[in-house]
């Protein structure tokens, strides 16, 4: 099923229309469709399917459940666990981890037994700069609609993410209004919608990570 999303409406004098040395209403359509794209993402990732798409976050499986003590971190072996808890057929399709960008910072600090970090910065990088190209040979996306690392938090999604789909219907569509109601005001309105869903067709593809409850 799919769900309509509105921007609600914007109001701008029209004065700034007609003054600013910037195209304003493309700058007010673009913020529109800004504005839808953050809460779909939410609802992609976090949706519960109830008034509201599911999210991947929602669907997916548990794959891994964090050592005791992992409320707020993550360990090596954890993330080989949830690695594997995804069956090999859809590693080999791509698979890669999505998490916040909090989240991203932990596996980054895990060091071995000497204080070195076992996180080796892709070739084209260097410790001083850019982030590491991939988690335990995995690339990854940012995410910060994904929740952060804490006590019985789906802090990590891992699998072949083309099993989750999302359906739009007809796109973003952006309405200008200059009737009366904005008119008398000095003011045009500005709304913009549009209808979409989303669903993990396969769960098996995709599994998450949960930190420990304690």
């Amino acid at each position: 099923p799919v769900y309509k999303y509105s921007s609600k409406v914007v109001t701008v004098p029209i004065e700034l229309l007609m003054d600013s040395s910037v195209d304003m209403e493309a700058f007010v359509r673009s913020r529109i469709a800004q504005r839808l794209g953050r809460i779909t993402n939410t609802h992609y990732t976090v949706g519960t399917g109830s008034s509201q798409p599911f999210g991947v976050m929602a669907r997916a499986a548990t794959g891994k459940t964090g050592t005791t003590g992992q409320t707020t971190s993550v360990i090596y072996d954890d993330l080989i666990d949830l690695i594997h808890s995804v069956n090999s057929a859809y590693r080999a399709r791509g698979a890669r981890f999505m998490l916040a960008d909090s989240s991203l910072k932990v596996p980054r600090k895990i060091k071995d037994t000497t204080g070195r970090p076992i996180w080796t910065p892709g070739d084209d990088e260097s410790i001083s700069g850019g982030a590491p190209a991939t988690i335990c040979g995995y690339s990854y996306v940012v995410n910060d609609d994904v929740a952060a690392m804490a006590a019985n938090a789906k802090s990590i999604a891992f699998g072949d993410f083309s099993q989750f789909v999302i359906r739009d219907v007809d796109g973003v569509v952006v309405r200008r209004f200059d009737d009366s109601a904005f008119a008398l005001n000095g003011q045009v309105g500005f709304c913009g919608w549009m209808r979409t869903g989303s669903n993990l067709l396969d769960t098996a593809a995709v599994k998450v990570y949960v930190n420990s409850a304690t």
